[in-house]
């Protein structure tokens, strides 16, 4: 949403297979026409990885499986009006079901790539995207801790 009155939560799924990743086009801004994670927004009373396992088949077909938050980031656009976004954006780790040459573009997604850890940073991707895959190709996926336990209705 362009100039909220506060935060929003916005979630995204970092699916890999192998030494292959999945990214999509964004249909919208903020990024519109940059590659990302796929995801979008939090809905209320959803949990975190239901809303990236819904993102993820939503704007590509793919189901899969959460393995753990693997970061926490945040992007804030300002204009000369004032925020014109601000988003704080949780990575859910998510270990596909099957393949992913059945992947799609659909919901908010111009395009679906799969392509290797390294490349993907030869494309044009989003800011938040890019400081998440340097970390993956610098540490790599086994080094990163993953936050496996999640809250719902107050109880771990």
């Amino acid at each position: 949403m362009k100039y909220p009155g506060k935060p929003e939560v916005g979630v995204g799924a970092l699916v890999i297979s192998g030494d292959t990743i999945l990214l999509v086009k964004r249909a919208n801004p903020p990024g519109a026409g940059k590659w990302s994670l796929p995801g979008g927004h939090l809905r209320l009373g959803e949990t975190i990885y239901e809303a990236a396992l819904r993102e993820l088949e939503e704007e590509t077909g793919i189901y899969g499986a959460p393995m753990g938050t693997i970061g926490v980031g945040e992007l804030i656009e300002r204009d000369e009006r004032g925020i014109e976004y601000h988003y704080v954006l949780i990575d859910i780790l998510v270990e596909p079901y099957g393949g992913l040459d059945s992947a799609r573009p659909s919901s908010d997604a111009l395009d679906v790539a799969i392509v290797k850890l390294g490349e993907a940073l030869d494309l044009e991707l989003t800011n938040t995207t890019r400081r998440l895959l340097e970390r993956l190709t610098k540490c790599g996926i086994q080094t990163l801790p993953l936050e496996s336990s999640i809250t719902v209705d107050g109880q771990s």
